[in-house]
C-alpha cells in the first residue's frame, strides 16, 4: 500500500461521515450543523465538548471488551470478540471524525497534523524527553 492509497482512505473516510452527517439532519434535523461551527461561539464549544465526550463514552464501551487486564486476576481470559472492540472503537472514532470536521478540519489538515506530532514524538524518544 502506497501513502497515496492512505490518503485515499482517509479523504474517504471523510467524505462518508460528511454524508453521514448531512442524512442524519435530513432525518432527524438538529442533529449536525450543515456548516463548519464557529468555535468561538459558547454553543458551538458545547457541541463540539458533547461529540468528544461521546466518542469516550464509545472508547469505554470498547475497554468492556478486554477482560484479560487485571495484573491482579490468576485466571487468564483470552477470549477476545476482535469485531466487537473495533465496532466500539469505530464509533468512537465516527464522533472524534464528526468533532474535527464541525471545527473545519479537513483530510489534508488532520494528516499534517498527524505527520507533525508523528516527527515530535520521534523528536521526543531520540532526545531522551
Amino acid at each position: 500500500m502506497t501513502p497515496g492509497d492512505l490518503d485515499d482512505k482517509l479523504e474517504s473516510m471523510f467524505a462518508l461521515r460528511r454524508q453521514f452527517m448531512s442524512h442524519l439532519e435530513d432525518v432527524k434535523p438538529g442533529s449536525y450543523p450543515h456548516s463548519v461551527l464557529d468555535i468561538s461561539k459558547k454553543e458551538s464549544q458545547q457541541l463540539i465538548r458533547d461529540l468528544a465526550l461521546k466518542g469516550v463514552e464509545e472508547m469505554f464501551e470498547a475497554l468492556q471488551h478486554l477482560k484479560n487486564w487485571k495484573p491482579h486476576r490468576d485466571a487468564d481470559l483470552p477470549d477476545f470478540n476482535k469485531a466487537a472492540f473495533l465496532e466500539e472503537i469505530v464509533d468512537a472514532f465516527n464522533y472524534f471524525l464528526s468533532t474535527i470536521i464541525l471545527v473545519g478540519v479537513d483530510a489534508n489538515d488532520l494528516y499534517d497534523a498527524y505527520r507533525t506530532k508523528d516527527k515530535k514524538l520521534h523528536d521526543r524518544l531520540d532526545t531522551g524527553y
